[in-house]
């Protein structure tokens, strides 16, 4: 007897996944496809939506129905994530206007947070949106298309996201899930649930905003001629979806207050459930993916996009000349713990949590004659995760409403997801820099199978509550207080070195501006 079958397709920062997943969370098939990052212009980060969203959907949903696995005719609904937030500008039919912006990660519109602010104020924007304009703001990049590229935002007949465009291909409707309209600050009212483009009017109107629902409610069906297309029932339903690290959240079955999800993917991100809003300098409160469920969140800037670019610097590829992790970790492990004083920060593109500075830049320090390949490397992956560790630590201390150097009580449940997991000596470097313990989630498909979680409720067969049951612990990992006391004093380095590169970077614009006002 054939039984419902659910998809959840996650597009991420460097590829597209998805899973098709049966009624009882087994997963029957698993597709996945490569896309590229576009950087056009220093601080200029940007996907083609064409190319990488929707074709690199197309591929990924044509794998899954082609698996023998999964019976097409008994799809009953799918669920799309995706980066988040991005910014799109399409026009009446949903046809893109330009490549779409992408989230924290694009620092280009760093004059526009700082207009605003200085419009709205800063303890205003806070009261509004409980959260800071940042890089990871939604609204300044609207800002910047006005200023930079008004003939394409005079156009714009939506400015979507990921998941949002994907959905309005998939049913013509615009929607995007409150958890991710949090982050298009300053038009989202964050206590309200509701959009508010007050003070806004030369850069947005209501109307170019979509529809705002949860998550995991239906956000309609499959247009008649996208059902035909892909062999699929017309009464499929497709959910409204999120961002991919709340998706993520959602699979590691991250629900409680006591709970922390660690995604360690292109950018690394951090969700703590809270119990009420707790907004906090620095950090991202938003709704969760239900009515009456709230997240703080951080991320940070570049982690596995930093492992990528160092193993390409070191040339280690595979036979098709593709940086090669396993040979970067093994590497690595040829060096000591401590990485034999080699520090890095890993800012190529800005830094988010904790120091929220766009201009960030990367850093290799502590090297001498006695290091090698291998103490770079590991330094490389140890930098990465003393930033993540920066980050998490920041999250709780904001989320538990202590300092660090109060006692807390550590999450019941640390679930690390996403491709980094593979790195045990990734995974391991945070757990010791932080005291926790993580654990990974089998089958370790992320964001995409949150997307089916999320999916199977849009159909209303099961609900988030018993499909929580479908996650499942695969491998655990425990701080090692020796490694610790070796690793600790990396996480002060890391601030000192970010604050001495401030200070010189700051130095050499003062001295810019007085040559310059010398010589005029």
């Amino acid at each position: 007897m054939s039984t419902p079958v659910y998809i959840g397709i996650d597009v991420g920062t460097s590829e597209t996944k998805g899973v098709a997943t049966g009624s009882d969370g087994s997963v029957l098939a698993f597709a996945s496809c490569a896309h590229r990052v576009r950087t056009p212009a220093p601080g200029h980060v940007e996907h083609d939506p064409e190319e990488d969203w929707w074709e690199g959907f197309v591929a990924v949903l044509g794998e899954l129905l082609g698996n023998p696995e999964v019976d097409a005719s008994q799809v009953v609904a799918l669920c799309c994530s995706g980066i988040g937030p991005c910014v799109l500008p399409v026009d009446e039919q949903g046809i893109p206007l330009r490549p779409a912006i992408l989230y924290g990660v694009d620092t280009r519109a760093w004059r526009e947070v700082e207009e605003l602010t200085q419009r709205f104020g800063a303890d205003a924007v806070r009261q509004r949106c409980g959260n800071d304009l940042t890089a990871q703001s939604a609204g300044p990049k609207i800002a910047w298309l006005a200023r930079h590229e008004p003939d394409v935002h005079a156009k714009a007949r939506w400015f979507l996201t990921c998941q949002s465009f994907l959905v309005l291909r998939l049913t013509g409707r615009a929607v995007v899930d409150h958890a991710t309209a949090a982050y298009f600050h300053p038009f989202y009212r964050l206590t309200e649930h509701r959009w508010d483009v007050s003070g806004c009017g030369d850069l947005v109107h209501l109307a170019q905003l979509p529809e705002l629902a949860w998550s995991g409610e239906p956000a309609g069906t499959l247009l008649p001629q996208v059902a035909a297309t892909f062999g699929l029932p017309s009464n499929v339903v497709v959910a409204v979806g999120t961002a991919d690290a709340v998706a993520d959240a959602v699979a590691s079955g991250v629900h409680g207050s006591d709970d922390l999800m660690c995604m360690y993917g292109s950018s690394g991100f951090f969700i703590a459930p809270t119990q009420q809003p707790r907004p906090a300098t620095g950090l991202y409160c938003a709704p969760g993916v239900e009515p009456g469920h709230w997240i703080l969140a951080g991320g940070t800037s570049t982690a596995g996009a930093f492992v990528r670019w160092a193993t390409e610097l070191l040339g280690i590829t595979d036979a098709q000349g593709n940086p090669d992790w396993v040979q970067l970790e093994e590497l690595a492990a040829q060096a000591d713990v401590g990485s034999g004083g080699v520090t890095v920060l890993p800012h190529l593109a800005g830094e988010r949590t904790p120091f929220e500075d766009p201009n960030a830049r990367g850093v290799i320090a502590g090297l001498a004659l006695d290091h090698d390949r291998s103490h770079v490397a590991r330094a490389a992956i140890e930098g990465v995760a003393t930033s993540m560790a920066l980050g998490i630590l920041a999250v709780l201390e904001a989320a538990e409403g202590c300092s660090p150097s109060n006692e807390r009580s550590a999450p019941r449940a640390v679930t690390a997801v996403g491709g980094g997991t593979q790195s045990l000596i990734w995974l391991q470097t945070v757990s010791d820099l932080t005291g926790l313990m993580q654990r990974t989630i089998a089958p370790g498909v992320g964001a995409a199978f949150g997307g089916a979680m999320l999916a199977a409720a849009a159909h209303g067969s099961v609900g988030l509550d018993v499909s929580r049951d479908w996650v499942r612990p695969a491998l655990i990992l425990r701080p090692d207080p020796d490694r610790a006391a070796v690793l600790r004093p990396g996480l002060e380095g890391q601030r000192e070195i970010y604050a001495a590169m401030r200070a010189v970077r700051e130095h050499r614009a003062y001295s810019t501006a007085d040559t310059k006002e010398v010589v005029s």
